[in-house]
């Protein structure tokens, strides 16, 4: 009789890789596995399963469903899915920022260190809007940084951040910040068959101060422009949660009959944006096309539609990193742009210890991508005559 028919059939988890994924993301985490499976060529799964028990007062749990004893666990959270719901005193109570992020402190003191590695790949940084203090204020995401550092988690690994210097707060601990240009203009030349790069015909537009850096990992590789606006706000008072914009002009070189790419972290109200497309058609812009890696559209779609279909804008890209709501049908004017390949490779080469450096910076991917797309590439300037 062969021994091992009397051991345990449990699998032997030694660093073997393991996904959990929290409630909202579980789309997203299957098509991670996807990816893993085919190039790993397994026909077994790596997401963990988990179940999350509630009282009826409203407290949660997690359980773990299988051993999380020496594997590399990677936690993946959409910290802004508002979607998921739960049950408190007969009431239907929607899920914050604030119950995701406990979730995944719940699931790490599940796994009770048993773990050869915990990483944790937020969607969207949880608290990144509170990054700054300017006056008597918490600093969440640093806090929770912190707090995840001392629950043993290994590696940060998350996309535009609000501002990326939060990460000094856990300066001993991995955090991957990553951006979606490449993946955004992928989507863009696949859909715009006669989109022109060439610096005298596109510029790229930072809607922002904040957001000029942002704009440059854009710019660089394809050499164009920079234009963006200037927006001063009223410090003093804050409106609905946000400060009221006294002045918002644009600060740039000519925009007359050239394209323009909008590039922004988060589409919140979207109030300023559309209030941009309307003064970027008075410059005489032809065509406007915006990149948003955290499309929310909180106050719907109505604002949307009307300047749409005045013709004050083109098309909006937008990732599917966190959950925007799709009234009835998805809008003729927006893109989702799938950026799950891109997380499961940064998956891949952590859990392998590979270098993420090529990863992090598609500077050559962007020109390889363009050269087999567009004629005429690289974009030179146009001689003047």
């Amino acid at each position: 009789m062969n021994e091992s028919a009397d051991q345990p059939s449990a699998l032997n988890h030694a660093n073997m890789l393991a996904l959990i994924a929290m409630p909202g993301s579980e789309a997203f985490t299957a098509k991670i596995d996807k990816y893993l499976r085919r190039w790993r060529d397994s026909d077994e799964s790596f997401i963990l399963p988990i179940s999350l028990p509630r009282f009826a007062t409203g407290d949660g749990k997690v359980v773990l469903e299988d051993s999380a004893r020496s594997r590399d666990i990677f936690i993946i959270c959409d910290p802004y899915n508002y979607s998921v719901t739960y049950n408190i005193r007969g009431f239907t109570n929607h899920m914050s920022p604030d119950d995701h992020y406990q979730n995944i402190i719940r699931v790490i003191s599940a796994i009770n260190g048993k773990t050869s590695n915990v990483s944790v790949l937020m969607t969207m940084l949880y608290g990144s809007r509170q990054d700054d203090r300017h006056m008597r204020e918490s600093l969440d995401c640093a806090m929770a940084l912190q707090q995840m550092e001392r629950c043993g988690v290994k590696n940060i690994i998350t996309f535009d951040a609000h501002d990326p210097r939060v990460q000094n707060a856990v300066p001993l601990i991995s955090f991957d910040n990553l951006f979606p240009n490449y993946q955004m203009l992928k989507a863009l030349v696949s859909t715009v068959s006669d989109i022109d790069l060439h610096s005298d015909s596109i510029v790229i537009i930072s809607p922002d101060a904040g957001g000029v850096r942002r704009c440059l990992r854009l710019s660089e590789p394809l050499n164009l422009e920079i234009g963006m606006f200037y927006k001063q706000r009223d410090t003093r008072n804050v409106v609905g949660g946000n400060n009221k914009i006294e002045q918002h002009r644009y600060i740039g070189n000519s925009l007359e009959g050239r394209d323009v790419i909008i590039v922004d972290d988060i589409l919140a109200t979207g109030g300023t944006l559309i209030d941009s497309f309307y003064k970027l058609k008075e410059l005489g812009v032809k065509r406007i096309f915006v990149f948003i890696t955290f499309g929310m559209f909180i106050k719907g779609y109505t604002d949307f539609d009307k300047a749409y279909f005045k013709g004050a804008f083109d098309r909006i890209f937008i990732s599917n990193l966190t959950y925007h709501m799709v009234e009835k049908e998805e809008r003729p004017y927006i893109s989702n742009v799938d950026l799950s390949k891109y997380a499961s490779y940064i998956i891949d080469c952590i859990h392998k210890g590979i270098s993420i450096s090529n990863v992090l910076n598609p500077a050559d991917k962007i020109k390889k991508l363009l050269a087999s797309r567009l004629v005429n590439y690289p974009p030179q300037r146009h001689e003047q005559h």
